[in-house]
């Protein structure tokens, strides 16, 4: 196999963007990013490269005529839709129509966008009952690698791009208008599960506009429950989720984003900080595990069971951000499954990602923001202690990626496991912080001095793959989630007596609680001096991610040697 020098273009370098850059190098190619900033400076990037073939796993802009002109160096677009399809709105109509069948295409750049020769397909069974972040983070990212694996097997060969031919009783798909507000709309009147897979399908961006109290919010982060009321009435308040009444149940919404006045810029943050003041007359619920350890309602945040000697528990916050307040609930499970007679604590994520660290919408939403920030990540150190000092042996499961203190979070376990396909960021410096949750002293007791300090120095992401090579994860298990969790309780079952996990039970017999605690009050000094002084400018990185304010290039550490001559890049 020859190796290809490879751009991927994309709007972002986000969690697609990031396993395909990670396989693609794994497979021996030499890929290289250019995030889109504006159409002329991505043409000379592109032109004055020697790269191949040009591949964008996820670009919402147009891409210029003098680069899909350009034959002898095509450009793919990754198309989250099957053959024929086309639009912007591709997930969204397949989620809201229920569809059981979708795909992914690799299509040829082209003048009308998503008309291009097709390379490759891929088609998998719709999973019901989920978000679109979840889907497109799951069965179309899978799909979309194994489109961008068959493009780099055929670039070469004597392999030719078909052209769509809707002709053909083979091409399903069909041009879909852009998804409106007027398309996702529904009545509190309506069913339940209408309305949650109509929030489903606008997960991420843009949520679905309702009314709530008078006032107009979108939605995000829906479940059912089986409570009724008045259509529209707020039945509860859980955690940050409030209960909403609908035409035959209730859904719980975990988030909201206030629709912003003309000139302003709004953005989602848990629903009971939004809706803050004004629940005092709504019932508060609680059913917490140290008061109701085998509570059956739908919408847990946080729970745990027992199997064969194993305490799971599992915790689900909204895209892998974790607030003070969520941080502490969190410390108070551990608190009480801590006290349990298990042999092994199973600590693991949920839907969705692992975990990011603290949530910095929260932070940004805040009065003083670098107050909250000073204490939230307090807050995730405290959940690491809980970690570090349990009787039990104590893994986590990568359930979903993580980033910063959430790879951190992991590895204050004395095992991490985690599901084929994730991606870990283990690092903090792209955000101006010096980074804390313990990792001075568990990054080196997993990987090493010299390979801690790169990996929080470079700034890349690295696959479970690399993960467990270099030993920061013990063993990788199925992607298929069901799959995973049965795989997982099995292996947190078998560390306790399987010589093969020594290494595991050896890890817990080398702690040192005194230098566990040095290392936080040094981190924390650090982060005092980043998060309440911005020394680093952790203020402005923090209200641009908020904001989702687009980088004026690419960064350097996202270059190939062999690129790394482009003029215009960002540090």
């Amino acid at each position: 196999m020859r190796s290809l020098k490879i751009i991927l273009l994309a709007s972002a370098f986000n969690g697609l963007t990031q396993r395909a850059w990670l396989e693609l190098r794994e497979a021996g190619h030499r890929p290289s990013v250019v995030l889109f900033s504006d159409a002329e400076t991505v043409c000379e990037q592109i032109e004055d490269s020697p790269a191949t073939l040009v591949i964008c796993p996820f670009l919402k802009d147009r891409v210029p005529a003098r680069l899909w002109q350009n034959t002898q160096r095509p450009v793919v677009i990754i198309h989250p839709g099957i053959v024929g399809d086309r639009g912007a709105s591709a997930l969204d109509w397949a989620i809201t129509r229920q569809l059981p069948t979708w795909g992914v295409t690799a299509l040829q750049a082209a003048e009308e966008m998503d008309s291009g020769a097709i390379w490759a397909t891929h088609e998998f069974e719709m999973p019901t009952g989920i978000r679109k972040s979840e889907l497109y983070n799951g069965a179309v990212a899978d799909a979309a690698m194994a489109c961008i694996h068959d493009v780099v097997a055929r670039f070469g060969s004597d392999f030719v791009p078909q052209p769509l031919d809707y002709r053909s009783p083979q091409v399903r798909g069909r041009l879909q208008p852009n998804m409106q507000q007027s398309d996702r709309s529904f009545s509190w009147q309506d069913d339940a599960a209408l309305i949650q897979r109509r929030i489903d399908a606008a997960d991420g961006q843009p949520g679905v506009l309702a009314e709530l109290l008078g006032e107009s919010y979108y939605l995000y982060d829906a479940h059912l429950d089986s409570r009724r009321g008045t259509p529209g009435q707020l039945l509860a308040v859980h955690d940050d989720a409030v209960l909403v009444a609908t035409g035959d149940r209730s859904l719980w919404i975990g988030s909201l984003r206030r629709k912003p006045r003309p000139g302003e810029e709004t953005f989602k943050r848990p629903a009971r900080h939004v809706l803050a003041g004004r629940l005092d007359d709504v019932p508060s619920l609680n059913w917490s595990i140290a008061h109701y350890p085998h509570c059956d309602e739908a919408y847990q945040p946080i729970r745990y069971r027992e199997q064969g000697g194993v305490g799971e528990l599992t915790f689900e916050f909204y895209n892998g951000a974790m607030s003070t307040e969520q941080c502490r609930r969190l410390v108070s499970a551990l608190r009480w499954a801590k006290a349990r007679d298990t042999e092994v604590l199973l600590f693991r994520g949920g839907r969705g990602s692992f975990s990011n660290g603290v949530h910095l919408n929260v932070i940004q939403a805040a009065v003083i923001p670098g107050f909250e920030a000073w204490a939230n990540i307090r807050a995730i150190n405290d959940v690491c202690r809980e970690l570090l000092t349990a009787r039990q042996l104590v893994i986590s499961g990568l359930t979903g990626s993580a980033g910063a203190g959430g790879v951190m979070l992991a590895l204050a376990a004395d095992g991490v496991f985690a599901r084929s396909g994730v991606v870990l960021n283990p690092h903090y410096k792209s955000m101006g912080l010096h980074g804390s949750e313990y990792w001075t002293y568990s990054l080196p007791r997993a990987v090493g001095y010299e390979r801690a300090l790169q990996l929080t120095e470079d700034c890349l992401p690295i696959s479970v793959v690399e993960a467990r090579e270099m030993g920061l994860v013990q063993d990788v298990g199925p992607r298929c989630p069901l799959a995973f969790g049965a795989w997982l309780m099995d292996q947190a079952q078998r560390v306790a007596h399987d010589p093969i996990y020594e290494v595991v039970r050896a890890r817990r017999q080398t702690r040192d609680v005194e230098d566990m605690e040095r290392c936080r009050e040094e981190e924390l000094a650090e982060m005092q001096l980043d998060m309440v002084q911005d020394r680093n400018r952790f203020a402005e990185k923090c209200r641009h991610f908020v904001f989702k304010r687009r980088g004026c290039g690419t960064p350097r550490r996202l270059l190939a040697l062999w690129a790394s001559s482009a003029e215009v890049v960002s540090v």
